[in-house]
């Protein structure tokens, strides 16, 4: 999917909405565990009912690996299960470099057929270009919803631009930024960071910006679109828990539909006071 198309099925639908399948299956409701993959039934369940209010969906690698070879079963079913037309994003955050890198990104893109890998850019420009394939994209972390955020990310660097030093995640921004163009390169952006979405904005102001921390963190859907909008909208806001455990129970299908179309509501009042 490219820039352009996923900014067309954002109009259709009116709404920027990525549902993260985070999907802890110790947090699944009791009734699940009887299936053959209590997993795949419950993200199978929790797509049929979102899928009318969301453009992507965002596995979490970590919540299958952590389960063996069956927990990656139940990615790759789930993977397969989602319908064509969804921007796909594989929440990987990879950051190796070299042939590593290189088997990465054909695992992700050949095998699982993500649009897209979240990557991390600490080890600089041979870390993100494996990821760069055409009609893919490599989405870079550069400003964290995590309150480890601070350690590292907002630090300020002896590395001055236009007689200002800058911070560590602008750095990212601006250097990741010239390995790619706005249809090869997403950048993360956490929601718990709202007056930095401008600046974020300032330095990529082309690039799609991957929005986590809305909901569960505190982050504010008002103030990230202020802020983060741009001419092909340019924001894919995941919320992920707030959807996936909406309820405990029977239930939880209906309780996520009702989610994701609050959520998918409040967006197209944003997208219709802009487009």
């Amino acid at each position: 999917m490219t820039r352009l198309q996923l900014f067309e099925e954002i109009k259709r639908k009116k709404s920027f909405l990525c549902v993260g399948l985070d999907t802890d299956i110790k947090r699944l409701p009791p009734h699940l565990m009887r299936c053959d993959d209590p997993v795949f039934e419950f993200n199978r369940q929790i797509i049929d009912a979102t899928q009318e209010f969301c453009v992507a969906y965002k596995p979490n690698l970590a919540f299958y690996e952590s389960s063996g070879p069956g927990g990656l079963q139940s990615l790759e079913s789930t993977v397969r299960y989602i319908p064509s037309g969804f921007f796909t994003i594989a929440d990987a955050k990879r950051g190796d470099i070299g042939n590593t890198a290189e088997m990465y990104a054909r695992t992700f893109y050949d095998y699982y057929r993500f649009d897209s890998v979240t990557v991390a850019p600490y080890m600089g420009k041979d870390s993100v270009v494996p990821f760069i394939q055409p009609g893919k994209f490599a989405i870079v972390l550069a400003l964290t919803s995590n309150a480890g955020s601070m350690d590292f990310q907002l630090g300020e660097l002896s590395v001055t631009f236009q007689g200002r030093r800058e911070r560590l995640f602008e750095h990212v921004l601006r250097i990741a930024s010239g390995w790619g163009n706005a249809d090869e390169l997403m950048f993360v952006a956490g929601a718990t960071h709202p007056e930095l979405i401008g600046k974020i904005r300032n330095i990529v102001p082309d690039h799609f910006l991957l929005v986590p921390g809305i909901g569960a963190q505190g982050g504010s859907l008002d103030e990230v679109s202020a802020q983060g909008l741009n001419s092909t909208v340019g924001l894919l806001v995941n919320s992920s828990r707030n959807i996936l455990y909406a309820s405990s129970g029977e239930d939880f299908a209906e309780a996520a539909h009702r989610e994701a179309q609050r959520i998918q509501m409040e967006m197209q009042i944003i997208l219709e006071s802009r487009f």
